[in-house]
C-alpha cells in the first residue's frame, strides 16, 4: 500500500509542479514579467509553503532546534540536491538573466545575517521583524530591477493570443497546483519514511533526513520540470526565491511566534555547509557554470553533509 500512495502521490507533485509552471508563464506572459521574477516570488514562496509549516508548528510546540535546522537543512538541499538535479537532467541551461550581477548578493546576504543572529544564541521577535524587512527589500528591488522583455517564442504568442486571460482560471489552477505539490510532498515523504521503516532504517535517521527532503520535494519537482521545459530562469528564481524566504519569512515567522533558541556551536558544521553552498552557487552565477559539472561539485558537498550527518547520530 504504501507503495502505491507513494506513486501516486509522486504523479501528484509533478501534475501540480506543471500547473504551476503553466500558469506562472501565463502571468508573466500576459504582463511581460520576467520568468525569473514569477520563479523568485509566487513560485518560490509557495513552494516555501511546507518549510513555513513545519518551522511555525515547531515553534509554537516549543522546539527551536527543529525550526531552525528545517531552515538550515533545507538551503542546503536547494542548493547542493535541487540546483544539481536542474545542471544534471537538463539538456542545455540558458538563462536570459545575469544571476551574479543582479541576484547573487540576495542569495548570499540573509545567509551572513543568519549566521550574526546565530551567533547571538537566540532568535528574538525583533529578530524575526528584521529578517522580514530583508525579504521586503528584496521585493522591492524585484519590484524596481527585475522585470525584464521576455523574449516570446511564436507559438507562445499565439497561445496568448488565442487564449483569453482569466484571473480566475489562473488563480483556480495555480490554487490547485499548489495544493497538489503541498499535499503530494507530504504523502510522498510519510509513505517514503514507511517503506524506509519496512527496510530497517532507524527511525532517527529517517526524521533528521526525510524532513528536509520532505520540505525541499515542491522545489526540486518545480525547478527540474521548469529546466526541463526550457524555463532555466524560473528554475534557477525559484531556488534562489526559496532560499531567501526559508531564512527570511519562514524563520522570521517562526521567530516572532517565539523565540527560538540555539546552540550555534552544536549546529556549525551545518552552518558551514549552507554558507558553503551559498557560496558555491554565487560562484557558479559569477563563471556562468551552468553545466553537468557544477551540478556534480554540488552533489559532492551534498554526500559530505549527509555523511556528517549520519556519522553525528
Amino acid at each position: 500500500m504504501d507503495y502505491l500512495i507513494f506513486v501516486i502521490s509522486l504523479a501528484a507533485l509533478i501534475w501540480g509542479a506543471d500547473l504551476l509552471i503553466a500558469q506562472s508563464e501565463r502571468i508573466a506572459l500576459r504582463f511581460n514579467i520576467s520568468e525569473y521574477v514569477i520563479g523568485a516570488t509566487l513560485i518560490a514562496l509557495g513552494t516555501s509553503l511546507p518549510e513555513m509549516a513545519a518551522s511555525i508548528a515547531a515553534s509554537l510546540d516549543h522546539k527551536p532546534e527543529i525550526a531552525v535546522s528545517n531552515v538550515i537543512g533545507s538551503n542546503i538541499l536547494n542548493i547542493t540536491l535541487v540546483l544539481a538535479g536542474v545542471f544534471l537532467l537538463a539538456k542545455k541551461i540558458t538563462p536570459h538573466r545575469d544571476f551574479f550581477a543582479k541576484d547573487s548578493s540576495w542569495a548570499l546576504f540573509p545567509v551572513l545575517i543568519f549566521v550574526v543572529m546565530a551567533q547571538q544564541g537566540v532568535f528574538d521577535r525583533f529578530d524575526g521583524f528584521l529578517l522580514l524587512m530583508i525579504m521586503g527589500a528584496y521585493l522591492l528591488f524585484l519590484r524596481n530591477n527585475g522585470p525584464e522583455i521576455l523574449a516570446l517564442e511564436e507559438g507562445e504568442i499565439e497561445e496568448v493570443e488565442t487564449a483569453p486571460f482569466s484571473w480566475l482560471r489562473v488563480g483556480l489552477f495555480l490554487f490547485i497546483g499548489f495544493l497538489l505539490v503541498i499535499v503530494g510532498a507530504e504523502f510522498t515523504i510519510e509513505s517514503a519514511s514507511s517503506i524506509a521503516r519496512s527496510l530497517g532504517v532507524s527511525e532517527w535517521v529517517i526524521g533528521i533526513v526525510m524532513i528536509s527532503l520532505g520540505t525541499s520535494m515542491p522545489e526540486l519537482i518545480v525547478s527540474i520540470i521548469a529546466a526541463l521545459k526550457g524555463k532555466a530562469d524560473m528554475a534557477i528564481g525559484n531556488i534562489i526565491g526559496s532560499n531567501m524566504a526559508n531564512i527570511t519569512v519562514v524563520l522570521g515567522s517562526a521567530a516572532i511566534v517565539n523565540d527560538l533558541k540555539l546552540d550555534f556551536s552544536k549546529y556549525l558544521f551545518d552552518i558551514g555547509t549552507m554558507v558553503a553552498a551559498t557560496l558555491m552557487l554565487v560562484f557558479i552565477t559569477a563563471n556562468k557554470m551552468y553545466s553537468k559539472p557544477a551540478g556534480i561539485s554540488l552533489l559532492v558537498l551534498l554526500a559530505l553533509f549527509l555523511k556528517h550527518t549520519v556519522a553525528s547520530l
